[in-house]
């Protein structure tokens, strides 16, 4: 089955279990928390099939994610707007007073109103929108269910006006980014050789960080081709790693791989390897411990928004250095010094090497969400079965945060210490989140 008819099946399937869900309003009440569920799994398979890079598939989930907990939140009490303590963005729409609303019809309305600007496969929307505003019809009168609409697609509206501003539509039409052939910078790398992704990003306004550069990493060990350099030596510990894997190894690097960049040869034939993205897995987890822990819908999308705060700064944070650092990649180095046959068993993704981004977003959010279900939250990780068939056990956010850091090592695409200190500034992120919107 093409990668294709995979997406739209996938897409069909929820579809189908909307209508399953609601067809028979008496007998089956609408599970709002799932209505939260169901929107972000969609919005995972449009940004599979659209192949957005891994830093604005964040920007994807950000958005929407804080348009959905920005009006739902007046469902509970209590729960204050996370705007508010974000930067750039103006105050959000409030309901009237003494009228009814349906808070989760506004939610998956003002998700959707910031989605349709921000991905390309419009028409894979229609018909998860159509049965799902129509089983939102059926359950209320018709003020009631226009009114939350309205509400709705302002909070909509607000949010996408700070994306309007953030910095994303100008960094469209920079130049591209080909490296530099002097010793120790970045340069293209094999197969394909694709240019720098990204390379300004950092130039994106951050959420809760004051400045791209505010976690700003150590700088990396100076390049040398001398043999007893650090530098050298944390080149011969992935061409050694990669020489002698494991099948657990293996299996930890290929789990973790998240690379929607990946281009299979065979022969004179390439084709493209859809996968989920590293922000796309997270909010995945964060799926899982909604779902686990029950939580209601209003936690639910809190549960995601602070999420992809965690990853969006976190990724500008890390691409800041990434480009700044411009470091050359373990590839390409053992290549030329070391062993020209060598191959990476992860197709090396098309940035600089330091710090990994990896080990950046996923400690960030791993902090969030270890704020939110607390340090030792066990869960199956399935995240991935849809796309990858596999799925593994970790007793914490932070075990599998770990994990996916070295696994970059394992996949012989990252040094050691580029993702060791990653992670710490992955953590320094997420605690600036957890600080200053859960405190």
């Amino acid at each position: 089955m093409s990668r294709k008819l995979i997406s739209l099946f996938l897409i069909t399937s929820v579809c189908i279990a909307l209508v399953t869900a609601c067809g028979n309003k008496s007998q089956k009440p609408m599970d709002d928390a799932q209505v939260m569920h169901n929107s972000q799994d969609l919005l995972t398979q449009i940004i599979i099939y659209d192949v957005f890079t891994p830093p604005v598939s964040s920007r994807i989930y950000v958005y929407s994610s804080l348009a959905a907990y920005e009006a739902i939140r007046y469902a509970k009490p209590g729960n204050a707007s996370l705007t508010a303590r974000l930067r750039g963005f103006k105050p959000m729409p409030e309901p009237e007073k003494n009228k009814n609303y349906n808070f989760t019809l506004a939610a998956t309305k003002a998700f959707f109103t910031v989605v349709h600007k921000v991905v390309f496969s419009l028409d894979s929307l229609k018909h998860f929108e159509e049965t799902t505003f129509n089983d939102f019809k059926d359950r209320m009168d018709a003020d009631t269910y226009q009114r939350s609409v309205a509400f709705g697609e302002a909070v909509g509206k607000a949010v996408l006006e700070r994306a309007n501003a953030d910095g994303y539509i100008k960094s469209r039409g920079k130049p591209k980014f080909l490296g530099s052939n002097a010793p120790g910078k970045w340069r293209p790398t094999p197969p394909d050789y694709m240019d720098g992704v990204e390379w300004c990003w950092n130039t994106m306004k951050p959420l809760v960080l004051d400045s791209a550069a505010q976690f700003m990493p150590p700088r990396p060990p100076a390049y040398s081709t001398d043999t007893n350099s650090a530098f050298f030596r944390a080149n011969k510990e992935v061409y050694t790693i990669g020489k002698t894997l494991t099948g657990e190894q293996k299996t930890i690097a290929r789990y973790w791989d998240d690379n929607p960049f990946v281009i299979e040869h065979s022969g004179h034939m390439m084709f493209g390897n859809k996968k989920i993205t590293p922000a796309g897995h997270w909010m995945g987890i964060t799926a899982i411990a909604a779902k686990q822990s029950h939580a209601d819908a209003v936690k639910t999308a809190k549960s995601y928004a602070l999420t992809a705060i965690a990853l969006y700064d976190a990724f500008i944070s890390c691409w800041d250095e990434k480009y700044r650092s411009n470091v050359i990649r373990p590839v390409t180095v053992i290549n030329e010094f070391i062993d020209r046959n060598w191959v990476p068993f992860l197709q090396t993704p098309p940035f600089p090497e330091y710090t990994s981004g990896h080990s950046t977003i996923t400690a960030s959010a791993a902090t969030a969400l270890t704020a939110l279900y607390g340090d030792h939250f066990a869960f199956q990780d399935t995240s991935d079965l849809h796309y990858i068939g596999m799925q593994r056990h970790f007793n914490s956010f932070q075990d599998a945060a770990a994990e996916a850091s070295i696994s970059r090592v394992y996949g012989g695409i990252h040094y050691r210490h580029s993702v060791d200190i990653g992670a710490e500034s992955g953590k320094k992120v997420g605690a600036l989140v957890v600080d200053k919107l859960l405190k």
